[in-house]
């Protein structure tokens, strides 16, 4: 889901360099139009400015600000909101799934991750009050409404992620040898797995197989207001990640198993990417959780001065 935490980007067009300053970083990013390999961009940051300007080419430079109310290397999207913010301020005009199919193809370029269109997809396509329900192989997307009087929670780690320097990739890659052997993972069933043997593909396809599953029985629960039962799924989807996919650490464990032994949450699991970052906790908005209480948001827009307060957004003038 989109959320009320994003980024704002605000140009005045014109010239042969998009150069935006960040409020977070004392290096601006300086990018040439015909910029050729965005992983060469110094500061970091500007990496996925670069992407997008790689990928939109725009007509004419620009040269504003990027402010931001996301953590960064949190894993809540903070790269996705970047990239459609600096797409829109830099003129991007067309479909809703164009841009986020763009701004997908940016942050491959921008981090050399061979990274899914979720966030992309969430940035411009959320919905108030729903969550969504995303089809990755047709791209079809589904609002699902998000019960009242339920806060989705996010809790810091205090271990910071890269996407970059996670094995990411790995992962993808010993997903694709599994489905190699028993088909799209998307198709395979539990009895499937069988056919794997022993080992590390079938822990990763299980994963898979079993997350899909979850995923549309959240679905049900949200639509039948069953917290109880989505907290119980939330549950099983952080120890198939710990256990199967191997992306959590100690410390999203021990956060983990803290939250659900509070009064009042109903289940948590990481968020992101893993190997760091941020634990989502599903909550009574009574319950002492300290964190991010988010709720479903709108997703990306344009207009002038945007609010960073409420989602990702990006003013040109």
């Amino acid at each position: 889901m989109a959320v009320e935490l994003g980024t704002t980007v605000e140009v005045a067009r014109g010239g042969p360099v998009v150069h935006l300053a960040s409020a977070d970083d004392a290096e601006p990013a300086a990018v040439a139009l015909d910029v050729a390999d965005p992983r060469a961009v110094e500061p970091a940051w500007a990496r996925y400015v670069a992407g997008v300007v790689a990928v939109v080419r725009p007509a004419e430079g620009a040269v504003g600000t990027v402010r931001t109310t996301l953590p960064v290397g949190a894993g809540l999207s903070s790269s996705a909101a970047l990239e459609v913010a600096t797409a829109l301020a830099l003129g991007f005009d067309g479909p809703p799934l164009a841009l986020a199919r763009a701004c997908q193809r940016a942050e491959h370029l921008a981090s050399g991750v061979p990274s899914g269109i979720m966030d992309q997809l969430a940035s411009v396509l959320g919905v108030a009050g729903h969550a969504l329900l995303v089809d990755c192989r047709s791209l079809d997307v589904v609002a699902v409404p998000v019960p009242a009087g339920v806060d989705v929670v996010v809790v810091h780690s205090g271990e910071a992620r890269a996407l970059a320097g996670s094995a990411y990739a790995e992962r993808r890659a010993q997903c694709e040898a599994a489905a190699a052997v028993i088909g799209p993972l998307r198709d395979a069933t539990v009895a499937d797995l069988a056919r794997l043997g022993p080992g590390v593909l079938r822990r990763r396809a299980r994963h898979v197989v079993n997350e899909n599953r979850r995923v549309h029985e959240f679905v049900d629960c949200l639509r039948a207001g069953d917290l109880v039962e989505a907290g119980g799924l939330m549950a099983a989807s952080h120890a198939s990640l710990r256990f199967d996919f191997d992306v959590s650490t100690p410390a999203l464990d021990a956060l983990v198993a803290e939250l659900t032994a509070t009064p009042g949450v109903y289940g948590a699991r990481l968020t992101g990417a893993g190997f760091g970052g941020c634990v989502v906790a599903l909550a009574d908005p009574s319950s002492p959780v300290r964190g991010w209480r988010l709720h479903p948001s709108a997703g990306a827009r344009v207009g002038p001065a945007a609010d960073a307060d409420t989602g990702p957004a990006a003013g040109g003038r």
